[in-house]
């Protein structure tokens, strides 16, 4: 593969920045824990189900938990106490407290409870790990595309139709589908529960629809001879609840970032941060390859002038998951494909751009998005702009290729929509194979200039944030053109602050090595 002459030691410098920000967001955070961390703490511990108005249970017991001046402490621990104590299951202690006919209490024996919690996180870790090896041992009989992977949407509202779509664009060739969630559920501070019908623009992210979805991908991926990979939202003020569900029901991509939340959807920062480091926690033990939301920044920014804030945020986002034990090649670290079609040398400065973010993430799984800004009701235009993007893809060899669509801008995609997208990209993938590594870049050309000017930028703003912090720079609308404080937002009252004892088994559990410093 041909590469550009970039400065390694100033990828080293801005990395080091990047790492140093994280580490401070971490080190801040870590006296806290969040109502939707003890909410997947419960369901993690096997919590599940709705009360008699349908209120899921996770959030009855957290919620009494706050009644009773005990969250502070940790939900597992008090929870394992009751079981201990009263020889009930997780689910029976929360079926009482639903009923009003138990109150909880501290533990009796603070020690106990802590056991009888980890044989319960231990009896769910040893589930998630069988299903990380169904994943792999069916990848090893199956086998599997080879990448770019083809990312498709479903977002019928209806999981039932969802699957049938699904099945059409496995049968067409794609290798990922995306259930898109309906919208405003990342606002919502409950997980919807059951099989859902009635999403708007998308369908409800809830555990039986990660079932039904995972069933019916890997029956027509048993067919097709190839596996095929499920993709869903785990973001919002339910991101580690979500998380949680994923790793149950073998979920292999979750859309995971760091601050996407914070900017695009105004939830607060400090809620944000400590339930990324959770979520993301949990992915990285199942096997999960989490997507970043760098690419929405230039939905609202200029694509060409913030070029250099895509790479700032991928190196922050990268640290943040390293701290949460994610391999690189777990990290779909995400970009797009958005500069205006009018700009001359546009294509140029995509591909430096494409293969920037390639070679300082030569691990990474990185996610490709498609142009979407600047698309219009042409649909003879926009299918030669997926044609160009797809070419940037191949060249640069990205891993997540997400589908663009001629009709982006006129409706949600139809299924004949879908085949043509994926006939371009086939197209363009097979006639483009091994184009990558016949081509050099001209060294000091206009390209290999783009890529060190982006560089150099994205180091610049990372010493920057180094200097301000990252809660200051959000501030400063450094991203994505938006600016949000620390205090605003939504989710702030769901933060709470760790008593001396707080204690949560799945840290030690999930991170082995680490799980001292982050119970």
């Amino acid at each position: 593969m041909s590469h550009l002459n970039l400065d390694q030691a100033q990828i080293d410098r801005a990395r080091d920045s990047a790492r140093r920000i994280a580490r401070q967001v971490f080190d801040d955070m870590s006296g806290f824990t969040t109502t939707t961390v003890e909410r997947a703490t419960l369901r993690l511990m096997g919590v599940d189900g709705v009360d008699e108005v349908g209120v899921p249970l996770p959030n009855r017991l957290v919620s009494h938990l706050q009644d009773q001046n005990l969250l502070q402490h940790g939900a597992a621990t008090v929870l394992a106490g009751a079981m201990e104590k009263r020889g009930l299951t997780a689910q029976q202690v929360a079926e009482a407290v639903a009923s009003g006919s138990l109150t909880l209490a501290r533990p009796d024996d603070e020690t106990a409870a802590r056991v009888c919690a980890q044989a319960q996180a231990r009896t769910m870790c040893e589930h998630i790990a069988a299903q990380r090896a169904q994943r792999t041992e069916k990848i090893k009989n199956s086998g599997e595309a080879p990448t770019p992977w083809l990312y498709l949407i479903v977002a019928t509202g209806n999981i039932h139709e969802d699957v049938v779509q699904a099945r059409a664009a496995a049968e067409q060739g794609a290798d990922i589908i995306a259930v898109i969630r309906s919208t405003g559920q990342s606002l919502l501070d409950y997980v919807p529960h059951g099989a859902t019908t009635e999403g708007f623009g998308g369908t409800y992210a809830t555990q039986e629809n990660f079932r039904l979805m995972r069933a019916a991908l890997d029956e027509v991926g048993n067919r097709l001879g190839r596996y095929i990979r499920l993709t869903n939202y785990c973001s919002g003020l339910c991101m580690p609840e979500i998380a949680a569900m994923g790793a149950i029901e073998r979920l292999d991509m979750m859309l995971n970032d760091a601050m996407y939340g914070i900017i695009f959807r105004d939830i607060n920062m400090k809620r944000t941060f400590i339930d990324q480091f959770f979520s993301r926690m949990v992915n990285a033990y199942a096997g999960i390859i989490i997507n970043t939301g760098e690419d929405n920044y230039l939905t609202t920014a200029d694509a060409f002038e913030a070029a250099h804030t895509v790479l700032a945020s991928q190196l922050i986002n990268e640290q943040f998951a390293g701290l949460s034990g994610l391999k690189p090649e777990q990290m779909g670290l995400g970009h797009a494909f958005e500069i205006h079609p009018e700009l001359e040398n546009g294509f140029l400065w995509e591909l430096a751009h494409a293969q920037l973010v390639r070679q300082v993430f030569p691990e990474a799984c990185l996610k490709y998005m498609p142009p979407t800004k600047h698309m219009t009701g042409n649909i003879f235009k926009g299918h030669v702009q997926d044609a160009l993007f797809n070419i940037v893809s191949t060249v640069t060899n990205q891993n997540i290729h997400l589908l663009g669509m001629m009709t982006e801008a006129i409706h949600t995609p139809f299924i004949h929509d879908r085949f043509l997208a994926i006939q371009n990209a086939r197209y363009v993938f097979g006639t483009m194979k091994d184009l990558h590594s016949e081509i050099e870049f001209k060294r000091g050309g206009k390209i290999e200039q783009r890529a060190q000017k982006v560089l150099a930028q994205a180091e610049t703003m990372l010493a920057e944030i180094e200097a301000t912090g990252l809660p200051g720079a959000i501030g400063k609308g450094l991203f994505a053109d938006i600016s949000r404080t620390p205090t605003g937002g939504k989710g702030l009252d769901g933060v709470i602050a760790k008593a001396p004892d707080y204690y949560n088994p799945f840290p030690e559990l999930m991170l082995p090595t680490q799980g001292a410093d982050h119970a």
